[in-house]
Order: structure tokens, then C-alpha cells, then sequence
């Protein structure tokens, strides 16, 4: 009787630790997932040098550019004069329209490599289409997002990127994942992230079982960390933090970094979330 208590005291407490393991978590379980970066730390922007107004600019005044139709033209002008001049010499005016003929096949080449030449468009960072989030579903009835104020621009983010609009994307993304997250939503966390990402979240939620799980977002701060381009790739790093409730359970302060990443080279490409990272 007595070695059958200790064994029934042993398979519970092994139920328990399984049980323990088994948890419901919130998305990516607070622990380091995916991506993991080292932070570069903010360089401080140094004073412009000052400049002198070169000696041929009046102060104020551009400088003046050459006429890029002059050379064509000229070349233009010169077979004319030239076929003028033979027809004139008596050296017939078979030369000299085939001599201008060659000139204006010349100019016209010209002509066409200055007007190949049209200025490259600076890089731009927002999706074509939907940002980080656009099309995020509004948050619960039970939620509020905070409205922070208008974020500091570091020297590690270019000033093309549009901050305000990718944190509130991020936050409505944070919100959204998690409740994928409770509903073992496969296509929507599928959606934004990357492929190692999602594998990784997959085996969490294959782990988790049929444990419920209820997030409750109760307020969630975005601070955009860095923004670095990496072999094509357009990596933005956000802090988020705040508040929330995991199965009803007492209030709890999150923070926690996520790295997402969208591909330069493709015009529909989005924001994909590629790791979330414990301070």
C-alpha cells in the first residue's frame, strides 16, 4: 500500500510538470524566437560643415546647367554646313547627304543616351499596397491601443521611412497576432510572417495542444528602434510593451522586441514579422 502512495504521488506530480510545460503562452510564448539581433547604438548626427558659395556662383544663384540638346543640334547644323560646302566645291551632293546623314544618326544617338538617362527614384521603405499592417482588423471592444505621441526620429532610421504609420501598423499587428495566436489561426499568422517564423510558431501551437489560450491586450507602446539594410532586405526593429492578460489572470507588463523585414527588390512585397527578441 505503501510503495503504490509513492507511485501515485510521483505520476501526479509528473502530470503536473507536463502540464506546466504545456502552457499557454501568448505569441512566441516570451521567450526569444526567430531573428535575433545585436542593436546598433544611435550615432549622433554631427554638425554640417560650412560651406562657401563657389566663385563663379553669385550667393543664391544655381548654377547653370548645359543645354542638353546642344550637341545634337550642333551636330545637326554641322552636316548641313558641310553638305552645303561640297555641293558648293562641286564634290556632288551624294556626298554630302550621305555625310549628313551620318551626322544625324550620330546626334540622334546622342539624343537618345541623355534622354535614357532619367534620375533613379530614392529608396522608399513603405509597401506598395498595404503597410506593415493595413489591413488589420479593428482591436476588441476590450482593447485599447495607446496613442503615443509623435515618435523621435533616431539617426539610425532614414528620413524616408514613415514612422508614425508603421507603429500604429505594429501595434494593430501585435494585437491581431495575438488573437490568431488564441484561436490557433494558422493562415493569419501565416500572413505576417516569414516562413522560418511561422515554423517555429507552429511547433509552439503543435506543443500547446488543446490548452486554451486568451490574450487580453490591455495597452501596447511602440518605439521603433532601427531601420538597417541588409543584402536586399529592409529590417526594422520595434519595441513594444505594455500590459496584458493571459487567461484571465492578473495583469502583466510585456516587453519585448520584434524584427521584421521586407524585400527590397519586390515592389508588393510587406513587412513580414521574423523574430521577437526578450530585452
Amino acid at each position: 500500500m505503501k510503495r503504490f502512495a509513492v507511485a501515485l504521488t510521483l505520476l501526479f506530480s509528473s502530470l503536473s510538470l507536463i502540464s506546466t510545460g504545456a502552457e499557454a503562452k501568448r505569441l512566441g510564448g516570451g521567450v526569444n524566437l526567430g531573428k535575433q539581433r545585436t542593436m546598433s547604438a544611435p550615432q549622433k548626427q554631427a554638425a554640417p560643415a560650412p560651406t562657401q558659395a563657389a566663385p563663379a556662383q553669385a550667393a543664391g544663384t544655381p548654377a547653370k546647367q548645359g543645354n542638353k540638346w546642344l550637341g545634337p543640334l550642333a551636330g545637326i547644323a554641322a552636316g548641313l554646313g558641310l553638305a552645303a560646302l561640297f555641293s558648293h566645291l562641286g564634290l556632288g551632293e551624294g556626298m554630302g547627304m550621305l555625310l549628313m546623314i551620318v551626322l544625324l544618326a550620330v546626334g540622334a544617338f546622342f539624343l537618345f543616351s541623355t534622354l535614357r538617362k532619367k534620375p533613379q527614384p530614392a529608396m522608399q521603405y513603405a509597401a506598395a499596397g498595404r503597410d506593415y499592417a493595413a489591413t488589420a482588423q479593428a482591436a476588441p471592444a476590450t482593447t485599447q491601443v495607446s496613442a503615443d505621441t509623435a515618435p523621435h526620429r533616431a539617426a539610425n532610421i532614414p528620413a524616408d521611412f514613415p514612422v508614425e504609420s508603421f507603429l500604429r501598423s505594429a501595434r494593430m499587428s501585435f494585437i491581431r497576432l495575438q488573437a490568431a495566436n488564441d484561436r490557433k489561426d494558422l493562415n493569419d499568422i501565416r500572413e505576417y510572417t516569414t516562413p522560418e517564423m511561422f515554423a517555429e510558431i507552429s511547433m509552439q501551437l503543435q506543443e500547446r495542444g488543446d490548452a486554451p489560450q486568451q490574450t487580453d491586450v490591455g495597452f501596447v507602446n511602440a518605439e521603433l528602434l532601427e531601420v538597417v539594410t541588409e543584402n536586399d532586405l529592409a529590417i526594422a526593429s520595434v519595441r513594444l510593451s505594455g500590459q496584458l492578460r493571459e487567461n484571465n489572470g492578473a495583469p502583466e507588463h510585456f516587453e519585448e522586441v520584434w524584427h521584421v523585414q521586407k524585400d527590397l527588390k519586390d515592389e508588393a512585397s510587406v513587412w513580414l514579422l521574423a523574430g521577437i527578441q526578450q530585452n
